[in-house]
């Protein structure tokens, strides 16, 4: 039988976004990679508004930015488990590591991809 959680609702959610915020802080704090592709959709997602002919090419210059920020903050989270898990060399570890990886390296070709094909159209 499941137990009803004490935190339902509007303290649920105000949780969950103080956990959301103590994870970017996180990110910020000690992830280099984290910081700089921050710094880049500051300088970018301006930008995408000057580049942008309509609402859908706005979407996609700035969701390709939130995107690699995204994979960037789930590959730190695997890293972060794998580093907890054992800091031996393993496989299984490498293989989560370098999956992560990619994950940030196919977001940063899709925002490359997404941004060279607005400015050269």
């Amino acid at each position: 039988m499941a137990t009803k959680s004490k935190n339902g609702g509007l303290t649920r959610i105000i949780k969950a976004g103080g956990y959301s915020l103590a994870g970017l802080r996180t990110a910020w704090n000690n992830e280099a990679a984290f910081r700089q592709e921050v710094l880049f959709c500051i300088i970018l997602i301006p930008l995408a508004f000057w580049i942008g002919d309509n609402h859908i090419e706005l979407i996609l210059l700035i969701s390709s930015l939130l995107l690699v920020l995204i994979a960037e903050i789930i590959n730190s989270a695997l890293e972060a488990i794998a580093d907890r898990v054992s800091t031996e060399q393993h496989i299984l570890i490498k293989q989560a590591k370098d999956l992560g990886s990619a994950a940030v390296f196919i977001a940063l070709c899709y925002t490359i991809f997404i941004w060279g094909i607005i400015l050269w159209f």
